[in-house]
């Protein structure tokens, strides 16, 4: 594989899936611009492994791997909870009003749920992965899987009914 299809097949999954991984992204942690971060590692570690993917066809898979296991690298950094902004309370927001996506009803009941039980909501209810595979991808038993599952689906519908 040459260099230039090699980069051209990469820029078109990208641009084909970029929105979607974003809101996986979101969906994982709760927050736009860690979204972002977290996509922008996971494209970087899949431009690098790009060859081996496209050709078994899991490209979409290992990102989504990548995501979730980023997310669970930099909760557990020490350092993390001692970040902040260095203009608290100076920075205002650009825009006034929020994106639809931003303001779904989903999405926040989504963000009251407990981490785990959020990540394998995220991965077994909205992008359709099997409890085998929800269970690979987040390293935990697939019994662990279904208890989060359970508890996740009935804590939104909770939230949501409330809404």
């Amino acid at each position: 594989m040459s260099t230039s299809s090699r980069d051209a097949e990469f820029t078109d999954f990208v641009a084909a899936r970029q929105v979607h991984l974003r809101r996986i992204a979101y969906a994982v942690c709760g927050d736009w611009n860690r979204a972002d971060d977290l996509l922008q590692t996971a494209l970087t570690k899949l431009y690098v492994a790009w060859p081996r993917l496209h050709r078994d066809g899991r490209e979409e898979a290992y990102t989504r791997q990548i995501i979730v296991r980023a997310d669970i690298d930099d909760r557990r950094r020490p350092w993390r909870n001692r970040e902040q902004v260095g203009l608290e309370g100076h920075d205002r927001a650009a825009r006034t009003g929020l994106p639809p996506e931003e303001r779904s009803a989903l999405f926040d009941a989504l963000q009251a749920l407990p981490e785990m039980q959020r990540k394998v909501v995220v991965l077994r209810h909205w992008l359709g992965l099997s409890v085998a595979e929800t269970a690979a991808e987040l390293r935990i038993a697939e019994g662990t899987v279904k208890s989060h599952s359970s508890r996740g689906v009935e804590r939104l519908q909770q939230v949501l009914a409330q809404h």
